[in-house]
């Protein structure tokens, strides 16, 4: 007779439930586990065997057959080992078949019966709820999964233990949630002296989470105000903290089951790859660009990646979720990010210091800006110059607003279009309005409908440019409190349009 536990394999941030069948019976002793395991799945018969002396039960002399169902999915990973477990405990009847089928289970054996914690604890959760079955995990994956709230967690500190609960020895008592973290210590828009264009976009990027440009010379502040982007930003709500820790589930960076409220801020190094910064790599992991889900991805030095990954941030861009697709591994991952980009003028950083500035002035600033190809450079609402601060203006008081004031108007922006998108799920921000839905929360009055024309005609923005626009001076509307979209918002708009480059 075949005895059954369930376990989920992970699709992008998707956990597809997996059948562990068991089978013993009488032949040559062997252990094999099939179903296309992956060289840690195989591995688990080892650990398992291990772990069972260590708890005083033997396998017998026949043949065990493991598998797991449906066999042609792949199943990657050490968070099999623990459904194998249960599935032949119930086959050897050292617990209860029923009990064994009625939980999804997911965790690490180590040779002397402990559970080792695994990734993935949070989707794996969610599939058990939806499955209306309890989730079996090691003990310090339970404050994670505990989050889902629509399924009993059991967090078990070793093998031993998960026997003493389904034979009603010592039943396991159901996990609670971790803590919301909320330590972050958020850097201060006030401690950058000037700047005051490139503080109001930021401003306007995070109440519309449009993407953001900033070029200037070597130490003009690019990297602080961007850094201070987090400060100004509302706090993820519910359903986006759930959302964005799934990733980082996936990702093992979810610290002792808390999950934070605050946006991801991610800023991967020039050198990064394709596969880093998209996703893929073994197992198709999630990417850079999916860990800031919900919050800021930041590019210092945007010229200097290599081309190829610039271009793959197209598509997501645009869409909000990217396809890792390899020959072993077809997954899809969220990425609705804030792309804050900082770029050099040139390649020596002086290009408008005559005194400084290199002998291919002003060729070498074309050709280090064209690094950014134009499709790329047409996806960023805001691009925002950001010249060198004056030696004297340095020891002058800060004169800037602080963080908390800003962040209050972002927030009262975001309330507004929460408000005003109830009824259309898939958007929440104006940078994500299109089509009709666009013409009719931002279309601008007469007076700017005719200023957009003008500079539509004359410096020939694309149809995706002039949309952008259009989304911007919603957002600007928004911070004002305005109820429509006049005509200085839409020349403010323009002016951030068109600070760098011309279309």
């Amino acid at each position: 007779m075949v005895a059954r536990a369930f376990t989920v394999a992970f699709e992008g941030v998707e956990a597809r439930i997996v059948e562990v069948q068991c089978a013993v019976a009488p032949g040559l002793p062997a252990f094999s586990v099939v179903g296309l395991p992956d060289k840690a799945v195989s591995e688990a018969r080892d650990r398992l065997r291990a772990a069972l002396v260590a708890m005083g039960v033997a396998l017998p002399s026949k043949r065990i057959t493991v598998n797991l169902s449906p066999a042609d999915l792949p199943k990657e990973g050490s968070h099999f080992d623990l459904p194998i477990a249960v599935a032949l405990l119930a086959a050897l009847d050292v617990i209860p078949r029923d009990a064994a089928e009625g939980c999804v289970a997911l965790g690490e054996l180590s040779l002397d019966g402990r559970l080792v914690p695994v990734v993935g604890a949070l989707p794996a959760a969610m599939a058990a709820a939806e499955e209306d079955r309890a989730l079996l995990c090691p003990r310090a994956c339970g404050a994670e999964a505990a989050w889902v709230g629509g399924t009993q967690v059991l967090a078990a500190p070793d093998l031993a233990a998960v026997v003493r609960h389904f034979t009603g020895q010592a039943p396991l008592a159901p996990a609670e949630p971790g803590e919301v973290v909320e330590t972050a210590l958020f850097r201060d828009l006030s401690d950058v002296k000037g700047q005051e264009r490139a503080k109001r976009a930021l401003e306007i990027a995070a109440a519309g989470r449009h993407h953001m440009l900033m070029v200037g010379s070597p130490g003009s502040g690019k990297s602080m105000l961007a850094a201070r982007m987090p400060g100004i930003l509302p706090p993820l709500s519910p359903v986006e903290a759930l959302e964005t820790s799934m990733i980082h589930s996936l990702a093992g960076l979810l610290d002792e089951g808390g999950i934070s409220r605050h946006r991801p801020f991610r800023e991967p190094h020039h050198t990064a790859s394709m596969a880093a910064i998209v996703g893929g790599g073994r197992g198709a992991k999630p990417g850079e660009i999916s860990l800031a889900h919900n919050g800021v991805l930041f590019m210092d030095e945007f010229p200097e990646f290599p081309r190829a990954v610039l271009e793959t941030l197209r598509q997501p861009i645009e869409t909000g979720e990217v396809v890792v697709a390899r020959a072993n591994a077809h997954m899809r991952y969220p990425c609705r990010f804030l792309l804050v980009a900082a770029a050099n003028p040139c390649k020596c950083g002086y290009l408008a210091d005559p005194a400084r500035a290199c002998a291919r002035v002003p060729q070498c600033g074309e050709d280090y800006l064209g690094r950014i190809s134009g499709p790329l450079m047409d996806r960023f609402d805001l691009r925002v110059e950001v010249p060198p601060v004056a030696y004297a203006d340095l020891d002058l008081p800060a004169t800037g607003e602080r963080s908390a004031a800003v962040a209050a108007r972002v927030a009262a922006a975001r309330g507004r279009q929460t408000a005003r998108f109830d009824g259309h799920p898939s958007v929440r921000v104006n940078s994500e309005a299109e089509g009709a839905l666009l013409e009719e929360i931002a279309t601008p009055d007469p007076e700017g409908r005719e200023l957009l024309a003008k500079v539509a005609e004359r410096f020939g923005l694309s149809a995706r440019g002039y949309h952008r626009v259009i989304r911007v001076a919603r957002t600007i509307a928004d911070l004002d409190g305005a109820e429509t979209v006049g005509r200085n918002h839409v020349a403010e708009a323009v002016s951030f349009r068109l600070s760098v480059g011309e279309t």
